[in-house]
């Protein structure tokens, strides 16, 4: 499945068949690309006492995430096609209880409320003096505003930031952020454990929204222009310096419904 360009690889997990002392090196193998699936992560669902589901996400590296934004609404619409939730549903992640809306393709998915940012930072990357905001979406995200977005070495910058000392140990995810009219944003991201650009990340939308209005640049509903050009529309009340009711909503593909042979992660 595809969110907004962040491509997951989804598995039916409610009878446990894959063993966990094996997890890390299985989802490593099937999330390369051209030598197998492919994806930017795997996502587990499985049963849960306390919502219609639990899942598990996973960064292509094999390390287990508390949250991801593009594949918490991909995990939405598999459960609700699946027969395992209605469109209307809840699950259980690392960060707690989310709710989610599925209206078609379109997946409306509540996030945490984050602790309060850290704005106007600095860092310093190859000599040069970087201000850069700081906020917890489920994830660590900085945030960068910039004036030429389309020219940037994301790569380059964003593994830079993620390794840098100020974010030890866990390091960080980078967005770069280009303002455009009204509370339009454009973002490029760098993703901690794809260690690449992605062509999109919910979480990454979602930090960079919220720095946006606290710094008073925008204001809720704010839309944002992926790299793989889809539109996610963030929502959000801000009370004061407090953070509440954040959602965030995008289309979601399905790619195909497939079995994969034992090549596929040997």
């Amino acid at each position: 499945m595809s969110g907004s360009g962040n491509d997951f690889i989804l598995i039916d997990h409610r009878e446990l068949f894959l063993k966990e002392d094996h997890l890390r090196d299985f989802i490593q193998k099937v999330c390369r690309r051209r030598i197998s699936v492919g994806a930017d992560g795997l996502i587990l669902i499985e049963r849960s006492q306390k919502a219609d589901f639990k899942w598990r996400y996973f960064n292509a590296d094999g390390g287990e995430a508390e949250m991801c934004g593009n594949g918490g609404r991909c995990a939405a619409r598999f459960a609700y096609l699946k027969g395992i939730a209605g469109p209307s549903l809840k699950f259980e992640t690392l960060v707690g209880i989310l709710s989610a809306q599925v209206m078609g393709k379109k997946v409306k998915l509540e996030m945490i409320k984050p602790p309060s940012p850290k704005l106007d930072e600095t860092v310093s990357i190859d000599g040069k003096e970087l201000i850069f905001s700081s906020i917890n979406t489920g994830v660590p995200h900085a945030v960068l505003f910039v004036e030429d977005l389309e020219n940037l070495d994301v790569v380059r910058m964003g593994r830079a930031i993620r390794y840098h000392s100020h974010f030890a140990p866990n390091g960080t995810n980078a967005n770069f952020v280009q303002f455009e009219k009204g509370s339009h944003l454009s973002i490029r991201t760098y993703e901690r454990g794809v260690e690449d650009e992605t062509l999109a990340c919910g979480t990454g939308a979602v930090a960079s929204a919220l720095v946006a209005a606290l710094k008073g640049l925008v204001k809720s509903p704010v839309s944002i222009q992926t790299q793989g050009g889809e539109i996610l529309t963030v929502y959000f009340e801000i009370d004061g310096n407090e953070i509440k009711d954040v959602f965030f909503e995008g289309d979601v593909h399905i790619i195909y419904d497939a079995e994969m042979w034992e090549e596929a992660y040997q």
